[in-house]
């Protein structure tokens, strides 16, 4: 059998070897999915929402020995995995409440009774990316479990063991056999046969956009639905107007939060020239601030790279002669350490303002006026997320209009939500997840004129 050994990217040691799926016992976990679904459907709502709570209540019981786990498998800091397993667990509880609130409509029509139902898709393959083994993996699967739909999840294959341990507390708060099922393995491997096998009739991909797109071209050869939430390259704009020393104390969480690695880091800085120098002032000791080091311990803010080779790819951004404004620390020794590290000025001939770094790599960029702050935030074939600092409302507004991204904030490093839609514009996602409306994407509507 095939196996992957996960190692601790803070130590660089064995933590376990997982045993890898094949593709024949993906396609056979996708038949008991699907058989499994036709009762589950038929749960009644009530009752499906009482195991949903009590899913959430096996994962609030076993929030330490969750974040355990993605501290030595992702080097997540202890205090980010904690707030990680327990964001699965207000997931499902928030989505514990739609199956009893999955109504359809009357419609009035002539000669008769019109009505509309939700029906649930069958089985979905979610794909879940190692960069937030936790949250990426409750977003899919608590509001495709609610819609009355079964699972299959492949975690990413550096990282599957939270998702893994999940799975059994499904079992254990008593969700049936077949309902959720968690396959670690290959993406060329599962992730191919979710994407081929005509029972999947659903996948939720969060990942690269080199791979999102060949996800969608598979699945449009069966009419599949998809919901793709890609890469990103968003903009942290500054404007003269601005809390200047709130908007830079909160620029490097915004950024280095997850060491980086996370496709919403606001990882260009725009900032108004008139106030450019004043803010890289600022900048700098919040920068030098940020805590790196030993992801167990509950001061440390930013943890290590994922592994030897992403960390390679990162400082390949930051080669001699880059220009480096200022730097933060980290550790010597064993693991993937990248420190903290802004480019200034840098404009759009530098690749770390034009690609997605995914690591701990910040430009800071000056512009002209609001005009000139929307041309240079859109400049992008990215538009996922990013941040607005004025103390202008309608110039807040107009910003927020103008620029070409799924996810902003005003005043604020952070835009992700489960109780409000979540997805991107342009080549960084399909489809919205979260929020009250996200059912609505697990389900077909049937609908039904009954003759008077």
């Amino acid at each position: 059998m095939p196996e992957y050994t996960v190692i601790n990217p803070a130590t660089e040691q064995a933590v376990t070897t997982v045993t890898l799926s094949t593709a024949a016992e993906t396609g056979a976990a996708i038949e008991r999915a699907a058989a499994a679904q036709v009762s589950w459907r038929a749960v009644a709502p009530g009752d499906r929402a009482r195991l949903l709570r009590r899913f959430a209540a096996e994962v609030d019981a076993h929030v330490a020995e969750l974040a355990a786990l993605e501290v030595a498998g992702s080097g997540h800091p202890v205090g980010q995995a904690t707030w990680e397993a327990e964001h699965v667990r207000d997931v499902l509880e928030y989505y514990a409440a739609a199956p009893e609130r999955q109504a359809g409509r009357q419609i009035p029509v002539a000669g008769g009774l019109n009505v509309t139902f939700h029906e649930p898709l069958g089985v979905v393959g979610l794909i879940v990316p190692w960069n937030f083994p936790m949250p990426i993996f409750a977003w899919g699967m608590a509001p495709a479990l609610a819609a009355g739909n079964t699972v299959v999840a492949k975690p990413a294959e550096v990282t599957p063991l939270t998702a893994r341990r999940i799975g059994e507390l499904a079992l254990a708060a008593g969700l049936p056999e077949g309902v959720l099922t968690v396959l670690p393995g290959k993406g060329s491997v599962v992730g191919q046969r979710l994407v081929d096998h005509p029972l999947v009739r659903k996948i939720v991909f969060t990942g690269s956009t080199e791979v999102g797109r060949e996800i969608m071209a598979g699945c449009a050869r069966q009419v599949k639905r998809v919901t793709l939430e890609l890469g990103g390259k968003s903009a942290n704009i500054v404007f003269a107007d601005a809390d200047l020393e709130q908007a830079a104390a909160t620029a490097p969480y915004a950024v280095f939060d997850n060491a980086g690695q996370d496709c919403c880091a606001r990882s260009r800085i725009l900032v108004q020239r008139s106030v450019f120098d004043r803010f890289m002032e600022l900048l700098e000791p919040a920068v030098m601030g940020v805590r790196v080091g030993d992801p167990a311990l509950p001061e440390t803010e930013m943890g290590p790279l994922i592994s030897a080779a992403h960390r390679d790819r990162v400082a390949s951004y930051v080669p001699d002669g880059a220009p480096v404004a200022f730097r933060g620390t980290a550790p010597a020794g064993p693991g993937f350490w990248f420190p903290p590290t802004v480019l200034a000025p840098a404009g759009a001939g530098h690749p770390a303002f034009t690609d997605e770094v995914f690591g701990p790599v910040v430009t800071v960029t000056p512009f002209e006026d609001e005009a000139d702050a929307v041309t240079i935030a859109n400049d992008t074939p990215y538009g996922l997320s990013g941040s607005i600092w004025t103390q202008n409302v309608g110039r807040a507004i107009r910003v927020a209009r103008g620029v070409e991204t799924g996810n902003l904030s005003v005043n604020s490093h952070s835009s992700v939500r489960y109780w409000t839609p979540f997805g991107g514009f342009k080549q960084s996602g399909l489809g919205r997840e979260l929020g009250p409306d996200a059912l609505d994407s697990f389900t077909d509507v049937k609908n039904v004129f009954i003759a008077s």
